[in-house]
């Protein structure tokens, strides 16, 4: 239909895919939980997003399914919010503050599939893991060479 404001939905995945084609360069830094700053840019949280998005999907992660995160506001939340909503996959945050019967509550609710996780969120994690009737992964955002013990 000719007149339409728009050409293309209004998607998340739009939204990456315009910062990464105008903006790829712009410098991004984010304060890590071991207290260190990382420099990233758009071009590389987009690539970054849509690996995840892929490595989800290998999970067997659909479209609609629901993604809790646990997470401080860094880099990683940013390349999972990407990752997860460009993917047509619901990504809430949790508060880190509710008591562990309310983790369990919300977690349990959504109907959770994947529960990301910084490091230092790891024993409120190991304290209501058991609980969570639908998580089927969960993923520590932390880096490669860094040994986190559950």
């Amino acid at each position: 239909m000719l007149g339409q404001m728009m050409l293309r939905p209004l998607l998340i995945s739009h939204l990456i895919d315009h910062a990464a084609n105008y903006h790829g360069d712009t410098p991004i830094y984010s304060r890590e939980t071991d207290g260190s700053t990382t420099h990233t840019d758009w071009t590389t949280i987009h690539s970054n997003s849509k690996r995840l998005a892929n490595a989800l999907a290998k999970l067997g992660m659909e479209e609609g399914d629901r993604l809790a995160t646990i997470a401080w506001n860094n880099r990683r939340h940013l390349e999972i919010w990407y990752g997860v909503s460009g993917s047509g996959m619901v990504c809430h945050t949790i508060n880190p503050r509710l008591f562990p019967q309310q983790i369990i509550y919300v977690v349990n609710d959504a109907e959770d599939q994947v529960l990301f996780f910084e490091k230092t969120f790891l024993p409120l994690v190991l304290g209501v893991k058991d609980h969570l009737r639908t998580v089927k992964h969960f993923v520590c955002m932390t880096a490669v060479d860094e040994e986190v013990r559950a």
